[in-house]
């Protein structure tokens, strides 16, 4: 048998239960009218601040106000010691800092140069168009005299460790 009392506790408790769940279902017509007004470039705009604070940090001081979420997670995993830096020296000079994935391949860290390639462009002088193609068929990356040239194979298999440099060679051609 059901006490009396526990009749009014359970009511209280069901109706009190529908009051919380319209007030969690039910939004607020304030918080809709703020998500309608910020247009995407202000969205854009708050995102880009929040962006330039987080790289104040000095985990992530080292990349540039443009940062894209992709260089901050290779950071962080480089911190973390999952990823490693390749220093790939081109032909005039330049040495690029590559950072990629602790058991990467010779195929990541051509795309990882292709990516790092692109968004210097993109940040430096607009955009210009590479055939990476081309790039390939021509060039290759050598590390202590031997070429990579098994995309497959995984760069410590070569040997490669953090901060071994690479460099980026013309290929000979054949006759």
């Amino acid at each position: 048998m059901v006490n009396p009392s526990e009749e009014t506790t359970v009511g209280l408790n069901i109706k009190e239960e529908e009051k919380m769940s319209d007030t969690i279902s039910a939004p607020d017509d304030e918080d809709e009218q703020d998500a309608e007004a910020l247009t995407h470039a202000e969205v854009l705009d708050l995102f880009e601040e929040g962006l330039a604070r987080l790289v104040q940090d000095p985990l992530l001081c080292d990349l540039p106000i443009q940062v894209t979420l992709e260089e901050i997670n290779s950071q962080i995993a480089l911190e973390y010691g999952q990823a490693m830096t390749v220093k790939v020296l081109k032909g005039d000079g330049e040495i690029m800092p590559i950072v990629v994935v602790q058991d990467a391949s010779v195929l990541d860290l051509k795309k990882a140069i292709r990516r790092f390639v692109t968004l210097k462009q993109q940040r430096e002088s607009g955009m210009k168009h590479i055939s990476w193609r081309y790039v390939w068929r021509n060039y290759t990356l050598m590390f202590q005299g031997e070429k990579l040239e098994d995309d497959r194979l995984r760069l410590k298999d070569y040997g490669i460790r953090n901060r071994d440099e690479v460099t980026f060679v013309k290929k000979l051609r054949k006759k």
